[in-house]
């Protein structure tokens, strides 16, 4: 039998690492590209003629991820906090006061998506008698970011574009 292992935003540039009480059941990803479409320039068939600018990037979307503390009583918003400082400005790092921390979402052997939460929205479902949220579900969107972890001991200079493509590629398979 195999080890259970805990699928977690693992923090970059110093953001904490989030692991998840249960694992998801499902892992949803989409992906659109970005278009024009002129109301003036048709087509034969009378189309608007359609200029393709780019892939927007992945997102994931990771639905009732759950949390219970019922066996030990404690405030489940103790691990809703953790998601909830997400979808703040980082605290640390490059991105201090500036963007939301930077996460690599994995699970065992996966490195799924270089992201940030872009949305979280959360329901508090089962309390003690006293008012304390013992029972929760957590839903998240992520979305995809260009980001290269620096390896230690490597200047990051002035790279090529296709430098810069070749770390990127790098950064996503490498915690």
């Amino acid at each position: 039998m195999s080890e259970l292992v805990k699928a977690k935003l693992k923090g970059l540039e110093g953001a904490e690492d989030i692991e998840f009480m249960f694992n998801p059941n499902q892992l949803a990803f989409s992906r659109s590209m970005s278009l024009e479409q002129s109301e003036g320039a048709r087509t034969e068939q009378g189309l608007n003629k359609t200029s393709f600018k780019h892939p927007n990037p992945y997102s994931l979307k990771i639905s009732g991820i759950p949390i219970d503390t019922y066996e030990t009583g404690e405030s489940a918003m103790s691990h809703v906090n953790k998601f909830k400082k997400a979808v703040e400005f980082a605290d640390k790092g490059e991105g201090q006061k500036k963007r939301p921390p930077i996460y690599l979402f994995t699970w065992g052997q996966e490195k799924y998506i270089c992201c940030f939460v872009k949305t979280l929205s959360y329901k508090l479902t089962m309390f003690l008698p006293n008012g304390t949220p013992v029972r929760a579900t957590v839903d998240l969107d992520l979305e995809e970011i260009d980001y290269t972890i620096p390896q230690p001991g490597v200047s990051a200079g002035n790279p090529s574009e296709s430098q810069r493509a070749r770390d990127t590629r790098a950064a996503r398979a490498t915690p």
